[in-house]
């Protein structure tokens, strides 16, 4: 499948920068013999922009110092010259209000650094949630030779014999210390266990969840995306991709060659397989809009009616990432679901999927279920609608107490995260385990940036009563290591003025996952009359980046993109073009 004509080094972009007889690449040579390079290092080879989101404050990534040099090694071993290019590190942990505030950022920056300088062909190094498609997203709209190297899972968590998941046993114990059943030395030892290894998350989190949709797009290494940061094998990885994106460069093979609309139905069905993050909606339509695909978030729901998930994986099922690398990793799952996959598209490294997958085996059937004995066997996300998400909202049926697929219950309205911080444990509180909490401005322009509060808490009077799970809606996002009953992404949201905004303390609101319907039970003459007593909130930023990102950020339905980066002719499944 790779391209039959190789370019020559005068076809080399770089040949701009280098290989032209002028003042200014007399300029660009003589500053790089600066840096202690002879020009027999750069002339006439392809360079390789390296785009490293490490940083001190990312722990996700606090191995690619060595990664990088691993992956510079490829590259001049294949005869390229690999050139070091910083990007802005999105750290889940640490940066507020949300690293999603900053996705199309580094979606920005990796465009201009591409852009800007003497780049042939590209290794992005990301892994930590947002990393990846914004690092993707960028590579996508430069369309350079591109390889994606994923930063990997961490190793399992560890408490008194029991493996701990990194997200979703901290909510987990977190109710549990909240409830009175473990004290402070018990929260003490899980926060010195959980986390002990460079990785991102080890649960089928966001990160897992998109570094798996990016090895099944074609974009990585066969089997990249699941192999624990601190395992030998995965320094061997960054190597081979350093040497692959030297021959990706001869072989002009870009990402537009790549990825395609069934690319696309091959991740979702993944992600679905893998019971993968809600979080990979917003991303995953905005990476195909980058591609001039219009993937809409009711082709997940279609997806999902006859995609079983399989891999069982917290929080959904009971494992973590490191058992799932060894019972065969992301290629085991693929060979499970390969009936549903379009095995044609071409990949990285010039094979097909189907191709790479000619020899995947599966080493335990607990963790990677067998199709006869799925973990659901189908519906792993769902994509509601109703009068209060006339543009959609998501939810993960199987991370949530099947009680509450079918449910109504009063609503009980915070009008935004300090208002739900200050009154949630409040023994005054009118709630019970049947009301359904409601958290207002979340959204991409309410919090701004729809931070991970979807998990909203549940009370700590009913966690006392043993109440583990309760229906709760929000515009927010949620972290794909949580868990629980959580409606999410409701769009539009209720900071713009979406219907949300104008549920009220007590108003009945119905949930039906099998119906995809979630409504509020008022009249639409009730529904109006709010509305136009409504006023809209003050923007949340009034300079810099903050204000370009209100001017121009799209609702989560719509992927969330800067609307001035998309491409102006998408195409929806069909190959017809998208009306706007």
């Amino acid at each position: 499948m790779s391209k039959l004509n190789k370019i020559n080094p005068e076809d080399l972009r770089s040949h701009r920068w280098y290989g032209a007889k002028d003042m200014r690449s007399f300029g660009h040579r003589s500053r790089t013999a600066q840096m202690g390079y002879h020009k027999s290092d750069y002339v006439g080879k392809p360079v390789i922009a390296i785009i490293n989101t490490w940083s001190d404050i990312n722990p996700c990534h606090s191995h690619f110092k060595q990664r990088v040099e691993e992956v510079k090694r490829g590259v001049w071993q294949a005869g390229g010259f690999p050139v070091e290019m910083p990007a802005i590190s999105l750290s889940e942990p640490f940066q507020k209000p949300t690293t999603m505030l900053y996705r199309n950022l580094l979606a920005m920056e990796t465009e201009e650094l591409l852009r800007s300088y003497p780049a042939d062909g590209c290794v992005l190094m990301g892994g930590c949630d947002k990393t990846t498609p914004a690092l993707i997203m960028g590579a996508i709209s430069m369309n350079l030779p591109s390889i994606f190297v994923p930063a990997g899972p961490m190793l399992r968590g560890d408490y008194k014999g029991q493996f701990l998941g990194s997200g979703s046993d901290t909510w987990k114990y977190w109710a549990e210390l909240r409830a009175g059943n473990i004290d402070e030395q018990d929260w003490q030892e899980i926060e010195d266990g959980i986390a002990r290894s460079p990785g991102h998350c080890m649960t089928m989190g966001t990160a897992s969840t998109m570094t798996s949709a990016a090895e099944v797009l074609g974009l990585t290494l066969p089997g990249a995306a699941s192999i624990p940061a601190p395992d030998s094998r995965h320094a061997q990885m960054a190597t081979l991709s350093g040497k692959r994106i030297v021959e990706m460069v001869w072989e002009d093979l870009k990402p537009l060659d790549i990825l395609k609309a069934a690319s696309f139905d091959n991740a979702v069905r993944t992600v679905l397989a893998l019971g993968g993050s809600t979080n990979s909606l917003v991303h995953l339509v905005a990476m195909a809009k980058r591609a001039s695909i219009a993937l809409t978030i009711d082709r997940f729901d279609e997806l999902a009616q006859d995609t079983p998930v399989l891999a069982n994986l917290r929080p959904s099922g009971k494992y973590l990432m490191e058992d799932f690398y060894y019972a065969g990793g992301l290629k085991a799952l693929l060979s499970r679901v390969k009936h549903l996959l379009d095995l044609n598209q071409l990949t990285v490294n010039a094979k097909t999927l189907g191709e790479n997958l000619s020899h995947a085996q599966v080493f335990n059937d607990d963790v990677i279920r067998p199709l006869s004995n799925p973990l659901l066997a189908s519906g792993g996300l769902a994509v509601l609608k109703g009068n209060i998400a006339p543009g959609g909202a998501v939810i993960k049926p199987a991370a949530m107490e099947p009680h509450l697929r079918k449910h109504t219950g009063a609503a009980v309205v915070f009008k935004d995260y300090n208002d739900l911080s200050n009154r949630i444990d409040s023994p005054t509180l009118e709630i019970d385990k049947n009301s359904v909490i409601v958290l207002l401005s979340a959204g991409p322009q309410g919090a701004p940036g729809m931070p991970e509060w979807g998990q909203l808490p549940i009370p700590q009077k009913l966690l006392k009563e043993g109440v583990r799970d309760m229906l709760r809606i929000s515009d927010a996002r949620m972290s794909g290591t949580s868990y629980g009953a959580c409606v999410l992404h409701v769009t539009p949201e209720s900071h713009v003025g979406g219907p949300l905004a104008f549920v009220q303390d007590g108003d009945l609101i119905a949930l039906d996952i099998e119906a995809r319907r979630l409504n509020v039970m008022i009249s639409e003459e009730e529904m109006q009359k709010r509305k136009n007593a409504w006023v809209a909130p003050a923007p949340k930023f009034t300079r810099g980046y903050g204000t370009l990102y209100l001017k121009h950020i799209q609702q989560a339905d719509k992927g969330c993109d800067f609307d001035f980066l998309e491409p102006e002719n998408l195409q929806n499944s069909t190959g017809e073009p998208e009306i706007h």
